[in-house]
């Protein structure tokens, strides 16, 4: 009898973590005090927005006069702390990449530190667009339900995207990661696009699905590249695309 009572408390235990919630403000408040994040089995709700975009408009110049002086329209916000969500559910758009139309600024953030989102669930937007992560990036295992972008993204250390799913189109256009990065027994729902695309330590591929179009056309892969068992369900554009030095086909059927 004490041993089933022990059971059921585990069990219901277990309930309670995973249905422990965070308000994304809570979790702004610590980053800005350059905390360290360190959540699991967490439901985030609220816009975590990254960028910090409402605490650095109101000090910035009115629309168009950051063109004086060679000025850009960009905001970097740089998070010096180490950001790690495992199993961890976020309602709300997550969001490092802003253009505010009113303004006319772009807000980003960068990652000077490292950043994990492993066996996380998107169910809004993810933006991750012109973002520096600057230490070791883990988003192995995460499902992304809405819109996302890497477009411009540039990754300095290790990388994972292994067993990720991606439900809409996905892009990775431009971006650029320095050391070899793993897609393996990832899906992508819809278009999958890796234009300009620059691998300078080799990637995997190995095992994912493609279950519509993809784009790599003047993609660039210096190092390993793992295509076995790669499904792609539509067309695949690799115009201009160089593997080591070689186009895509002839890398592909070389003997």
């Amino acid at each position: 009898m004490r041993t089933i009572t022990t059971l059921v408390l585990l069990f219901v235990s277990s309930i309670i973590v995973a249905q422990k919630t965070i308000n994304a403000t809570e979790i702004l408040k610590k980053i800005s005090k350059e905390e360290n994040i360190t959540i699991s089995n967490a439901t985030v709700v609220g816009i975590l927005d990254l960028t910090f975009m409402d605490k650095a408009l109101p000090n910035l110049p009115k629309r168009k006069k950051w063109w004086s002086n060679g000025g850009s329209n960009t905001v970097p916000k740089q998070i010096l702390s180490s950001i790690s969500f495992v199993n961890c559910v976020f309602e709300d758009d997550v969001l490092a990449y802003i253009p505010h139309e009113d303004s006319g600024y772009t807000f980003i953030a960068n990652f000077e530190d490292d950043v994990t989102f492993r066996d996380c669930t998107f169910e809004g937007k993810a933006m991750f667009k012109y973002s520096d992560f600057e230490g070791n990036t883990d988003f192995s295992g995460t499902k992304f339900l809405e819109d996302t972008t890497f477009k411009y993204a540039e990754f300095e250390k290790a990388i994972s995207f292994k067993n990720t799913n991606f439900d809409e189109p996905a892009t990775f256009k431009r971006a650029k990661f320095r050391e070899f990065v793993s897609f393996a027994n990832s899906i992508f729902q819809e278009e999958a696009t890796f234009k300009y695309t620059e691998f300078k330590g080799g990637v995997s591929f190995n095992n994912v699905k493609f279950e519509e179009d993809l784009n790599i056309k003047y993609m660039e892969v210096s190092g390993d590249f793992d295509v076995k068992n790669m499904i792609v369900n539509y067309d695949i554009d690799s115009k201009y695309t160089k593997i080591n030095g070689r186009s895509f086909n002839s890398y592909l059927f070389k003997k």
